[in-house]
């Protein structure tokens, strides 16, 4: 008997993923609750495995296969998208089960082939289906959701969407449904996955979400490549509120000011920028990098209407952390619309100068900065707080 097990998530459809409690960074992102690698089997003439796992996890989803059918059985093997976390264990997989036929969108076929020449892998057209005997799944293309590749595959007798790394989270749980986890947890989950992941792509977010709705498909089940399989729809329905916000660049009445010190002056000045926002009526998010990484704020910056960079200067550049967090700000191509930049020095003050011009790449309108010879005076405390001020004013008169 196996030791690990499928779990059904509908009539014929099993998960048959693998838990990676351990992880902790994922390309530049942190995964501090872990991830899973979801793969799913659907039992039909023609049976079916949707996805595979992270290369060294093969046998993780073989043993919960074998719970249910001789994984030799399975016939056609389709890859939604080919990123390594789903598809690098596939080339071990069909060693071992060599399935008649592996299906990928015309740019899977590209990007597997690239990855695992070895893999004879046939493409499905957007809108087409593949029949699996007793069943049917229906493929439409999400380009650039988050690589061109993508797909969903949809299993339309049981309405089973097949989502990939869409409506996903990374969350290692012994738990495998939406329902029994808590609803601050799913969307604390998810909003730290959109905003590090799928931001850059919030445009074509909003034509999947017309496109989907245009396609008259209803959901029973919704099964992500990471994280907890969607079960309850009006949870689901829910999370689809915050995706259309999300990717409508909806903001609310919040700044996020990130900053660096290196002997608490550029620290202080955060503070009473900090004031001068409260005073507004502003929620403030104060993100000190020694305590917080770039993840997190990433994840704040996704409502953020404001973003104040703070850091000191060092080698007449701006303090490392800084220059790290703002590189991959303006690679995930947030729209906030204000800016600032503040810092303290020692001889140069060369880094408001280079966080001003960032901010002003972001598309950022950058409202003003401060900069202080070594620690601040009253007077340079007093500029923050103004600056802060004017920032909320402008938030306010924004919303």
């Amino acid at each position: 008997m196996p030791n690990l097990n499928a779990i059904k998530i509908s009539d014929s459809v099993y998960w048959v993923g693998a838990i990676d409690w351990n992880i902790r960074y994922f390309h530049g992102y942190s995964t501090l609750k872990g991830t899973t690698y979801n793969a799913y089997l659907v039992l039909s003439d023609k049976i079916t495995l949707i996805d595979g796992v992270k290369k060294g996890f093969e046998d993780e989803l073989l043993e919960r296969v074998a719970s249910v059918v001789d994984p030799k059985k399975i016939e056609y093997i389709v890859s939604n998208h080919a990123e390594p976390d789903h598809s690098g264990g596939i080339p071990k997989i069909a060693e071992i089960v060599k399935p008649e036929k592996i299906f990928a969108s015309k740019g899977g076929v590209r990007a597997l082939a690239a990855y695992y020449p070895e893999l004879p892998v046939k493409a499905v057209a957007d809108g087409g289906e593949l029949s699996l005997g007793n069943k049917t799944l229906k493929f439409m293309e999400t380009k650039m959701l988050h690589w061109p590749d993508s797909m969903f595959s949809y299993l339309a007798e049981e309405e089973v969407l097949f989502s990939q790394d869409a409506f996903g989270m990374h969350l290692a749980t012994s738990e495998r449904f939406d329902d029994e986890l808590p609803w601050s947890l799913l969307v604390d989950m998810s909003t730290g996955y959109y905003a590090n992941i799928i931001t850059l792509y919030s445009p074509f977010v909003q034509n999947l979400l017309k496109k989907v709705a245009a396609s008259g498909l209803t959901f029973k089940v919704v099964a992500p490549d990471h994280g907890p399989v969607w079960r309850n729809m009006d949870n689901f329905a829910e999370m689809l509120k915050y995706y259309d916000k999300w990717s409508a660049r909806k903001t609310d009445k919040k700044a996020v000011i990130v900053y660096d010190s290196m002997w608490h002056s550029t620290e202080k000045m955060a503070r009473c920028i900090e004031d001068g926002l409260v005073s507004q009526g502003i929620k403030v998010k104060s993100l000190f990098l020694q305590s917080c990484d770039r993840s997190e704020v990433a994840t704040e910056m996704l409502d953020a209407s404001a973003v104040i960079a703070g850091a000191p200067t060092i080698n007449n550049e701006i303090f490392p952390s800084m220059s790290d967090v703002m590189c991959y700000l303006k690679g995930l191509k947030f729209k906030t619309p204000f800016g600032a930049a503040f810092g303290s020095y020692g001889w140069s003050g060369e880094s408001v100068k280079y966080l001003s011009q960032m901010l002003a790449d972001m598309g950022c309108e950058v409202i003003g900065s401060v900069k202080s010879l070594y620690v601040p005076s009253e007077e340079v405390k007093k500029q923050c707080f103004e600056l802060g001020k004017e920032i909320g004013e402008k938030i306010n008169n924004r919303n």
